[in-house]
Formats: C-alpha cells, sequence, structure tokens
C-alpha cells in the first residue's frame, strides 16, 4: 500500500506543527512545535485554551501582590503566556517548541538577551531543560548578535523572518542552531511584484531561496538547520523534501496525510556539494549593504517584524479584557458570598422563602431551579439579576 506524502515526508525530514492550537498538535503528533505571536494570539481566543489564559492571569496577579495595577499584571501575564502554552505543548511532543522573544525588542540586542533569559528561566523553574527550548529570534543583525551570545551559553536558537542568503550565512557563522526561512511570503512578495498568479512549484521562489540555503549550508559544512517555513501550498513542501525540517500548519499536514503518491526526495546532502555556489563572509558592513540591495529580504523582515508586533498588541488587549471579566466575577462572587449570608438565618446552607425578606420576583429569579430554596450557588449564578429587580 502506498504511504501517504506525511508518512513519507516524515523519513526524510523532520516534521514540525507550525501551531499554538494544542489539540492539533495531538492529532499530527509532529517531533517539534513552533509558535509566533499570531499563533498564540489566535490560541489565546480560542474558548477551549481560556483554561490557560486565565490560569496565567491569575496567577500573576498572584504573583504581582496585592494593590498591584492592572497593567503590571497583564504585562506580567504577557511575559509567561507563550511558555504557558509551551508547557502544554512539550507534554505532548518529544522535542522541541520555539518560543518567540517579543518582535519589538528585533533591534535590541541587550533587549533580546533580556528576555530570552527569562524565558529560559520560566521554563527551567517549570522542570524543562533547556535543550527542548528553542528560543525564537527576528533574523536582525542585532538579533542574530544576541542569538550568538545565546548559543555560546547553552540556549539554543531559531531564527525567524528569513528571507535572504545574506541572513542565512550571518547565521551560519553565528553558530544558530536552527533557521527558519519563510518559503511562502517570499512567493508572496513575487507574486505582488511581478503581478503573477502563480508560480509552478518548482519554480516558486520561496522554494529556490531556501533550496540555495540548504545547498550552501551543506557545501561549506555549517551544523545550522534549515526549516523551511510559512508555506501556501503542498507543492511547496513536496519541492523541499529531504530539507532539515519543515513547520507546516495543521490544514496543510491534514492534506499531506490524506494523500497518497510518490514523494522524491528534492534536497540531498550529496548533492548539494555539487551545488556552485561562492562562499561568503558576512561582517556588518557586507549584512547591511546585502540588506539594502534584497528589497525582498528587506521589505518583508520589516513587515513581519511589524505584524508580530500587532500581534502583541492585540494579544495585550486581549489580556487586557479577560482580566477586567476576572476581576468582575471576583468581586461578583464575594457580594454573592456576603448577600447569602446575610439571609441564610440558621446557617444550614439553604435560603428558604420563610428566611427571604426581599421581594418574590428576586427570590423567584435566584431559585433556578424552582425548589423553594436557595443554594450558594444558584446566588452566585443569579445575583446579577437580582441587582437588577432589586433597583428596579
Amino acid at each position: 500500500m502506498t504511504k501517504t506524502l506525511l508518512e513519507q515526508l516524515r523519513e526524510m525530514t523532520v516534521v514540525v506543527a507550525d501551531t499554538g492550537d494544542i489539540h492539533a498538535i495531538e492529532k499530527f503528533t509532529p517531533r517539534d512545535a513552533t509558535t509566533n505571536p499570531s499563533l498564540i494570539t489566535t490560541a489565546a481566543q480560542m474558548p477551549e485554551y481560556q483554561e490557560i489564559v486565565d490560569e496565567t492571569l491569575k496567577k500573576a496577579k498572584a504573583d504581582a501582590g496585592s494593590g498591584a495595577s492592572s497593567q503590571s499584571i497583564v504585562t506580567l501575564a504577557f511575559e509567561r503566556l507563550a511558555v504557558a502554552f509551551g508547557l502544554r505543548i512539550l507534554q505532548i511532543i518529544p522535542g522541541r517548541v520555539s518560543t518567540e522573544v517579543d518582535a519589538r525588542l528585533s533591534y535590541d540586542t541587550e533587549g533580546t538577551l533580556a528576555k530570552a533569559h527569562g524565558l529560559i528561566e520560566q521554563y527551567e523553574a517549570a522542570g524543562v531543560s533547556r535543550d527542548r527550548i528553542l528560543i525564537k529570534i527576528a533574523s536582525t543583525w542585532e538579533g542574530i548578535k544576541a542569538a550568538e551570545i545565546l548559543e555560546k551559553e547553552g540556549i539554543h536558537c531559531n531564527l525567524t523572518l528569513l528571507f535572504g542568503l545574506h541572513q542565512a550565512i550571518a547565521c551560519a557563522e553565528a553558530g544558530i542552531t536552527l533557521i527558519s526561512p519563510f518559503v511562502g511570503r517570499i512567493l508572496d512578495w513575487y507574486k505582488q511584484e511581478t503581478g503573477r498568479d502563480s508560480y509552478p512549484a518548482a519554480e516558486d521562489p520561496g522554494v529556490l531561496s531556501v533550496t540555495k540555503i540548504y545547498n550552501y549550508y551543506k557545501k561549506f559544512g555549517y551544523e545550522t538547520e534549515v526549516m523551511g517555513a510559512s508555506f501556501r501550498n503542498v507543492g511547496e513542501i513536496i519541492e523541499l523534501a529531504g530539507c532539515d525540517l519543515l513547520t507546516i500548519s495543521p490544514a496543510l499536514l491534514a492534506e499531506l496525510q490524506s494523500t497518497t503518491d510518490e514523494l522524491p526526495r528534492k534536497l540531498d546532502p550529496a548533492k548539494a556539494t555539487d551545488a556552485t555556489l561562492e562562499k561568503i563572509s558576512i561582517d556588518k558592513a557586507t549584512f547591511d549593504r546585502m540588506h539594502a540591495d534584497d528589497r525582498m529580504a528587506s521589505q518583508k523582515l520589516e513587515e513581519g517584524i511589524q505584524g508580530f508586533t500587532k500581534a502583541l498588541i492585540a494579544l495585550e488587549k486581549l489580556l487586557e479584557k479577560r482580566l477586567a471579566h476576572l476581576d468582575g466575577s471576583a468581586v461578583l462572587s464575594s457580594a454573592a458570598e456576603n448577600f447569602f449570608r446575610a439571609y441564610d438565618l440558621d446557617g444550614d446552607g439553604f435560603i428558604t422563602r420563610e428566611e427571604w425578606t426581599g421581594s418574590d420576583a428576586v427570590f423567584d429569579a435566584l431559585d433556578s431551579n424552582k425548589d423553594g430554596k436557595i443554594t450558594p450557588e444558584e446566588m452566585g449564578a443569579g445575583i446579577g439579576a437580582a441587582f437588577h429587580l432589586v433597583e428596579a
């Protein structure tokens, strides 16, 4: 029986799930998983992950201490939420999870280092060793320099938003563990630039870019792993079969899993040695020059940083709203408890109609199961309606 494309791909490439959706990770059982601010923000809005968000906020509020402002609580929770998702993901996968540094620090080496150290401290405090974490950093010169320092400390990095060969070479020379060149976003740029609706998979500019990076690394003996990312279609994945790793969305994983066809290996270290490539040494001046000359890479890097920044701002607003909701629920719970005690005259855990001295309309609103008595749970659930009726 012919194997599925996904089964064959796994025989030559490490498959990584590109999602913050824990259920999708459970379904496709990848070795590794990677997230980004957009994925975390999306997952945080899904009802099934409300528990993770709420737990993070409650813990942040407790750790911030009494009297802490809502902004300080949200900031603390914001810094912890990606790790909270990462910890859940690590319970499912056998390998590593990539957790991203705040994109707003992409041009700040010292700020990136501080955030990366904070992320690792959180994981290690939760009992997860640093070898299961990849710190995800944008491939700016400042980000690459921060990652170089982290790698020397035994903290492994995944350099993201990578679009040009100069970025890839700088990462390899810095001893970075893994890079994530963005296939689909490169295709997007060329389609917009040329006005073309599509490219054959073998001519896809994103595919060609990753192929060149892969061959360069293998030809010159770099150990940095290449993980193709940001795919727009299965054809791109097929053309990169054999790449060290590929991080793939749940929708495309499902398509690969449901398709049976032959999948030939396209990228091979042995073939890379025959590639006609010139070895380039990268310093900051060379990096800056090549980056300025590569309009696609410079535009897509900046666009990616801005996009991730917008997602982070949206996540902060989401946390602010959720904290306000939780605070309101806590106040309501306290009010319900005090309200209940005032009417439970004999302390038996029920308020009967005889004990109730308020209006019948309020009693009936609270007595949801109509058994003639109000429980603490009914009081908590219906106190909003009760207050409304009392005010009326």
